[in-house]
């Protein structure tokens, strides 16, 4: 088979590699959707995380602390040499907060897999309806990467520097400042606006080919020689966008982990209204 992304082959894993490896110890596959849809049926041995957002206990707009972390993964028996697959029902998004929440806490064994369980399921793959237990005797190690991760303080410094691109991942009505749900609406000054979904093809829930993706990053000035950061609303469509510029090789991607439910809410940050 083809690699689709020769920058970062690791990052995806096709139906056909994680059906051969359903029965691999090490592998861990995490089911991202949402309630109700892994009691209602399942990939074998999934296990699924209870909020798909993977956000701190006492601040619900930041990732999971380092303690939070340790204990939630090795709950799913997620251990430091397991290969984590993640899988979704919509377009890869909640596996994309998987991968950065996993990457962030230095896991980098960590797989999306492509389609998600629409391609699973349509090719004709098993399934399963029980929830399977998680291996109690596996140890998971944070080990914070802070070149992944942006704060508000560190973004708004990047502001108009040479070099650094911002992909907002959001639709283009919350861009320029529509609907509501912040204190104020709008976007970062100098961002870009692609919503994450476009480079995903929407009846398959796969990645669009590599040619396609590069296409409509470029188009709208994003460059890997840049420092890119990506943000939305609440770190996971900008994740999405994260992964999505790792899969296409750029060096230097930050994701601001707080995006817009902290940057809209906050009085201290520029935003700007309209296109």
């Amino acid at each position: 088979m083809a690699v689709l992304f020769p920058a970062a082959p690791d990052l995806i894993a096709e139906t056909d590699w994680l059906a051969e490896n359903l029965q691999n110890p090490k592998v861990r596959t995490v089911d991202m959707g949402w309630d109700g849809e892994f009691d209602r049926a399942h990939i074998p041995g999934a296990v699924r995380i209870p909020h798909p957002y993977i956000k701190g206990v006492e601040n619900s707009r930041l990732v999971v602390t380092p303690e939070e972390a340790k204990s939630l993964f090795e709950s799913l028996g997620i251990g430091d040499d397991s290969i984590v697959v993640g899988y979704d029902h919509n377009r890869i998004q909640g596996p994309a907060r998987l991968w950065w929440v996993l990457t962030y806490y230095g896991h980098s064994n960590v797989k999306v897999l492509n389609g998600g369980w629409r391609k699973w399921v349509k090719e004709g793959r098993p399934i399963e309806l029980t929830a399977a237990a998680a291996p109690s005797n596996v140890t998971f190690t944070p080990r914070p990467d802070p070149t992944v991760l942006a704060t508000v303080e560190e973004l708004v410094s990047a502001i108009g520097q040479p070099g650094v691109g911002i992909w907002d991942a959001r639709t283009s009505d919350e861009f320029v400042g529509r609907p509501g749900g912040n204190a104020r609406g709008g976007h970062v000054p100098g961002a870009t606006n692609l919503e994450w979904s476009e480079v995903v093809d929407p009846d398959e829930h796969t990645f669009k080919s590599l040619q396609e993706i590069q296409g409509l990053v470029s188009e709208v000035g994003l460059s890997p020689d840049q420092r890119t950061y990506a943000y939305c609303q609440a770190a996971v469509r900008g994740a999405h966008a994260a992964l999505t510029l790792k899969l296409l090789g750029y060096p230097d991607v930050r994701l601001d982990d707080g995006s817009m439910g902290e940057w809209a809410n906050r009085e201290d940050t520029p935003l700007v209204e309209g296109s």
